[in-house]
């Protein structure tokens, strides 16, 4: 079965360039791309920068996707909200977790799991993915990546169960997803993408990884004027093939 997954740093909805709030701008971006399963962070709700809304519903509405978990890990206040990772799914959600990844004292950092029913075979298939938005620091990256691995739900799945980690690495180097995820099973892109920032990019702080039974047919980034100013990140779209 061919599927698609889209992840992308939604900057909250705020373009990177115009700082223009416009939840209708970033559903629009994410319609236009198709996806079965997408995976996005900086997503926010509550505070008046953000009309008190609840970006997961909206994007998730916008877009008819009625599975969905969300979880927050940062906490401002009245005027600037909160934000997180969210997983919107055309599939059902039949588990879900959140992993702990901050570090210290650092700002909080976590990689949010969901086990999605695909329909393929008889009575489907359990697809694991997780979203993760990793650290600024590259040793505070390697030590969240590193548990990530050792911890559950990740520590207890088989070699051969489909598994896509994908989100924000804030990887400035490409490097970490070699150094961590690969010896760990793991394939990607054959070179690293750049997203950052959206509207000249020359940085690849996000990438797509797949383990056991799925295959990572395509991945690119979305290059479209919507795009470009939606966020400060470009979205990876991922064309996935689950056997």
């Amino acid at each position: 079965m061919h599927l698609r997954l889209l992840s992308w740093n939604i900057h909250k909805c705020v373009g990177g360039l115009d700082r223009r709030y416009d939840p209708a701008r970033t559903a629009a971006l994410l319609a236009a791309t198709a996806p079965d399963v997408v995976l996005l962070q900086e997503v926010a709700q509550k505070g008046s920068w953000y009309r008190h809304e609840r970006q997961v519903d909206i994007l998730g509405d916008l877009l008819g996707f009625p599975h969905r978990s969300y979880f927050v890990n940062v906490r401002f206040g009245p005027r600037r909200g909160e934000y997180g990772n969210a997983i919107l799914s055309r599939f059902p959600i039949t588990q879900t977790h959140n992993v702990d990844l901050t570090i210290g004292r650092r700002k909080a950092r976590s990689v949010l799991h969901a086990a999605l029913r695909v329909p393929i075979g008889h009575g489907g298939r359990s697809l694991h993915v997780f979203n993760m938005h990793l650290g600024l620091g590259e040793r505070e990256r390697r030590a969240q990546l590193q548990r990530f691995l050792a911890e559950e739900p990740f520590a207890g799945l088989r070699p051969t169960t489909p598994i896509v980690v994908a989100g924000d690495f804030n990887d400035v180097w490409g490097t970490i997803g070699k150094r961590l995820l690969v010896p760990a099973g793991f394939t990607s892109a054959a070179r690293p993408l750049r997203t950052f920032p959206a509207w000249a990019p020359i940085r690849a702080l996000d990438a797509v990884y797949v383990r056991g039974a799925v295959a990572l047919q395509r991945v690119a980034t979305v290059r479209s004027a919507v795009a470009r100013r939606a966020s400060d990140h470009l979205p990876l779209l991922a064309e996935l093939r689950l056997s």
